[in-house]
C-alpha cells in the first residue's frame, strides 16, 4: 500500500529538496545551481519582493476570482519570461520594466484601483515577463531549469501569499487604509528605483 506524505514529512521533504545544491559534487563555484537557489532568488532583490507582495495586496482589493487568478497569472507568465531569460532571448529594458512594475503595482494598491479582471491579469502578466526574465537570465549554465524555475515560482507564490494574507487581515476601515499606505510606500520605492 502506497503511503502519502503528511504533516511534518512535507516540511522534511521540502528541506531535503532545497539541500540539493549543498550535496552537489560539481558546482564549480557557479551560483544558482538548484531548487534552493531558485527559491532564494526572488528574495535577493527588494524590487522583486515589493512587486510580488503588491500583486497579492492588489488581488485582495480586487476580490472575487481575481484573488487567485491575478497571482496565478503572474507566476505562470513569469515562468515564460524565465524561459526567455534561460534561452538568452534579447529583452530590452528589463530593469526599467521591473522598477516600473513596483511603481505601477504599488500605485494600484494605493488608489485601490479596480480594473476588469482580464485587464488586471494582462497587466500583471506584462510585468511578470520582466521579473521572470531576470530570474532566468541569472541562472547558471549547468543548472536544472526545471528545479530552478520551480524554486523561483514557489518563492513568488509565497510573496504573493504574504500580500494576500496582509490584505485579507486588514479587511476594512483603518487597517484597509494601512494597506493603501503600504501601496503608496511601494510606489514611492519604485519611483526611487526608476531615478537611480
Amino acid at each position: 500500500m502506497q503511503k502519502t506524505l503528511t504533516g511534518h514529512r512535507w516540511l522534511i521533504a521540502f528541506v531535503l529538496l532545497g539541500m540539493g545544491g549543498v550535496t552537489h559534487a560539481h558546482t564549480n563555484g557557479l551560483p544558482h545551481m538548484d531548487f534552493a537557489a531558485g527559491l532564494g532568488h526572488p528574495f535577493s532583490g527588494l524590487d522583486h519582493i515589493l512587486a510580488m507582495v503588491a500583486v497579492g495586496l492588489w488581488a485582495t482589493q480586487l476580490g472575487g476570482r481575481a484573488l487567485w487568478q491575478v497571482p496565478l497569472t503572474f507566476v505562470l507568465t513569469m515562468a515564460a519570461g524565465g524561459a526567455l531569460g534561460f534561452m538568452g532571448t534579447p529583452l530590452p529594458h528589463v530593469e526599467l520594466g521591473i522598477a516600473g512594475s513596483v511603481l505601477v503595482l504599488g500605485g494600484l494598491v494605493a488608489f485601490n484601483s479596480r480594473l476588469p479582471l482580464a485587464a488586471s491579469m494582462g497587466l500583471v502578466g506584462v510585468f511578470a515577463i520582466f521579473h521572470g526574465y531576470a530570474h532566468g537570465a541569472e541562472m547558471a549554465a549547468e543548472t536544472s531549469a526545471f528545479w530552478y524555475s520551480l524554486g523561483f515560482m514557489l518563492a513568488t507564490l509565497t510573496l504573493h501569499g504574504i500580500g494576500i494574507g496582509a490584505g485579507l487581515a486588514a479587511g476594512r476601515g483603518v487597517p484597509a487604509r494601512l494597506v493603501r499606505f503600504s501601496g503608496a510606500a511601494i510606489a514611492a520605492s519604485g519611483l526611487v528605483m526608476l531615478t537611480v
